[in-house]
Parts: C-alpha cells; sequence; structure tokens
C-alpha cells in the first residue's frame, strides 16, 4: 500500500511467462515492485500469498503480510488438486479444463454481486492452459520442498496475519498451526464456515485485517532492504 501508482512493466511479464515461472522469482520481481511503488504492507491471496510468503523468508520484503488461504506445505492443498496437477505431466493441459471448470462453478456459488461474478468468470477465461499448467507444477514443486515452512517465517520476526476459513481455499498442517500460534509476530484469523473468495465472500473481515497490519506498520516504519 502506498499511495503511489502501480506500474507493471514488460521486463515482468516477459519473466513470468510459462517454462519460467516460479514462487521464488515472482517473489523477487514483486519485492521490486513494493519498492518501487512504496509499499507498506503486502496482501497475498492462494498462490499470491506462497510468493509474499517467500518475499519475506527471503528477506526481501520486512513489513507486515497479510497471507489469504496461504499453503505452506503440499499437506495443505487437498489431494485432488494435487493429483490433477501432477496428470498434467502425462496429459498435458486437459486437466487444466478441469480445474477451470470446477473455479467456474465456485464463481458461481461466490457471494457477491452478478457484476463481480462476471469479472472473476472473465479472468478466469483469459488463462492460459499451458501457463496454469507449468505455474501450478512449479507450485506444487515449491509446496513439497521439507523445510519447516512455518518455523522459517516465524523466523523472519515480520508481522504476519494468517488467515484461513474453516473450510475453503488452503489449510494448516498441525505442526503449522503450532509453531504459528506460538510465534509472537504471528496472528491467525479463522473465518467461519465455508469460504472460497476470501477478498470477495468477507471483504470486511479481510479489509479489518488489512487495516491492523497498515497499523503495524504505520507504529513500526520497517525500511524495505534495498535489493544486494
Amino acid at each position: 500500500m502506498g499511495d503511489h501508482r502501480v506500474r507493471s512493466g514488460r521486463s515482468r511479464g516477459e519473466c513470468l511467462t510459462a517454462g519460467r515461472w516460479n514462487v521464488q522469482r515472482a517473489a523477487e520481481i514483486t519485492a521490486e515492485l513494493a519498492r518501487e511503488v512504496g509499499a507498506d504492507v503486502v496482501v497475498g491471496f492462494s498462490m499470491g500469498a506462497t510468493v509474499a510468503y517467500e518475499m519475506a523468508v527471503s528477506g526481501a520484503f520486512t513489513a507486515p503480510l497479510v497471507l489469504l488461504g496461504v499453503s505452506l506445505s503440499a499437506p495443505d492443498e487437498p489431494a485432488f488438486f494435487r493429483g490433477i496437477v501432477n496428470l498434467t505431466s502425462v496429459l498435458g493441459t486437459l486437466p487444466i479444463a478441469a480445474l477451470k471448470k470446477g473455479a467456474a462453478s465456485m464463481v458461481k456459488k461466490a457471494a457477491v454481486s452478478p457484476e463481480r461474478k462476471a469479472e472473476l468468470k472473465a479472468d478466469f477465461a483469459r488463462n492460459n492452459a499451458d501457463d496454469v499448467r507449468e505455474a501450478l507444477r512449479a507450485y506444487l514443486r515449491w509446496l513439497g520442498r521439507d523445510d519447516d515452512p512455518a518455523r522459517r517465517l516465524c523466523d523472519t520476526d515480520v508481522p504476519v496475519w494468517v488467515v484461513h476459513a474453516e473450510k475453503g481455499d488452503g489449510g494448516l498442517t498441525a505442526h503449522e498451526r503450532s509453531i504459528l500460534e506460538a510465534c509472537p509476530h504471528a496472528h491467525l484469523v479463522t473465518i467461519p464456515g465455508h469460504v472460497f473468495f476470501l477478498p470477495n465472500d468477507v471483504p470486511r473481515p479481510i479489509a479489518d485485517v488489512i487495516a491492523d497490519a497498515v497499523n503495524e506498520r504505520s507504529s513500526g516504519r520497517r525500511a524495505i532492504p534495498e535489493p544486494t
């Protein structure tokens, strides 16, 4: 956040095309953008939350984070999702069509206006199947690492809000939850019920969490490190 207009560059888009996308590179690029716009807080949803996480653990961003529906390890994602992504290694982009249909079905159930549903549907339709396949495979590889992600997040000393629904996008293992509950600068927020599109379905609680993060930033004023 900040009083700046977000600018997107051609180089960023080219670096995130099919075959080259990975969470670490996306985190580098997003941290660069955060420095350019003077961001006070970074908010990420779903895969975007993993990018925000990587920004923190890599040291590229030290201000507050809000992680919405984040998955820190493979068990946090449903088995059917992991199975579909793994099938792309033998079936190409065909499983992606199933994911897009599933997403369209969830959009229909989203508690938003018809106009917003139309926008979400159009956003999903613009996804290129080849790009999605490569991005999801890279995401699954990232989830498969064994480096105690919750502990790494706590060790950053970055204020972080981890927001989940009781049922919905992403999850936490018992170990991850215990680490974050004991972490002095982590805040776990559980939204009641079954919610998939957290920013759209429950905007007021999400806005309250973001406001808390902004207030934390205002009181702490942590510097965003320059690239080394």
